[in-house]
């Protein structure tokens, strides 16, 4: 263990403080300038706070631009990419806890897939759900994205670090399967849930490029496919462009500072493997 002393933490206090800061200040200036007027934004004199607040980028967006359409299909899709949240748990469970043949076989080829670039599977899978009629669908949208390596890989280590006793007891008062995951593991895998859960509405609220092949219809398109037209058709539009990029991080921001507590000891025990 190394012992830090207080004039080192002091230090490593201020440094952090400076970058965090310096990290930090783009956000606050992108979302202060949301509720700025465009001439104000491109003016020579430059506010922090603005001159005279205004909802008129927001109410644009809303209005005129179907952004109330790209939020509800980006609730949608975030919500349905949890479903893959719990696959991930009950295959790492799985792998962690079972004995079946060819464990480690396929284990090792889960991870495998890690070493693939998304790009390479996109048209194969486009081709099979096309092929399925899904395309334009909100099932095509999430259905390639509920499973993931990197999630089953987490839930594997996390699974494994948690005697067999405490899921032989339940078993032992006859408790199904089901039951142990649900009742037993889930509760214990909190920290891990939090960390994964959060990667999971990132990966969703963010997605881009798949809705934007799987759909050619715009009511099937995301806030961050809606953002990239607003950005193409209202490129001189710079307070318009700062409330629409607003709008899609506040939400991510809120629930990192709701989870911080469990994200962090979540990676401290990944860490720990």
């Amino acid at each position: 263990m190394i012992n830090v002393d207080r004039k080192t933490k002091i230090v490593i206090g201020i440094v952090l403080a400076v970058w965090g800061a310096f990290t930090i200040i783009p956000f606050i200036w992108m979302i202060l300038s949301a509720f700025k007027t465009n001439a104000e934004i491109v003016s020579l004199e430059q506010n922090v706070f603005p001159e005279q607040w205004t909802f008129d980028n927001f109410r644009i967006l809303f209005e005129r631009l179907n952004f109330d359409v790209y939020f509800i299909n980006t609730v949608i899709i975030t919500a349905l990419s949890f479903i893959g949240l719990f696959l991930n748990a009950m295959a790492g469970f799985a792998f962690a806890h079972y004995d079946f043949k060819g464990k480690e076989f396929l284990f090792m080829l889960v991870l495998a897939t890690m070493m693939i670039p998304g790009q390479v599977t996109m048209i194969p899978v486009y081709l099979i759900l096309n092929e399925l009629s899904l395309t334009n669908t909100y099932l095509g949208i999430v259905l390639p994205t509920l499973t993931s390596a990197f999630g089953i890989f987490l839930f594997r280590q996390f699974f494994s670090s948690i005697s067999e006793e405490f899921f032989e007891a339940a078993r032992l008062d006859g408790a199904s399967e089901f039951y142990v995951f649900f009742r037993v593991a889930l509760p214990l895998s909190k920290p891990i849930l939090a960390v994964q859960g959060i990667l999971t509405f990132i990966g969703g609220w963010n997605s881009f490029l798949w809705p934007l092949i799987i759909a050619n219809d715009q009511k099937y398109y995301t806030l961050s496919v809606g953002l990239q037209l607003l950005q193409g058709q209202h490129a001189s539009n710079h307070a318009l462009q700062m409330a629409g990029a607003a709008f899609m991080v506040i939400p991510i921001l809120i629930m990192f500072i709701v989870l911080q507590k469990y994200i962090l000891t979540g990676f401290n025990i990944s860490g720990e493997k």
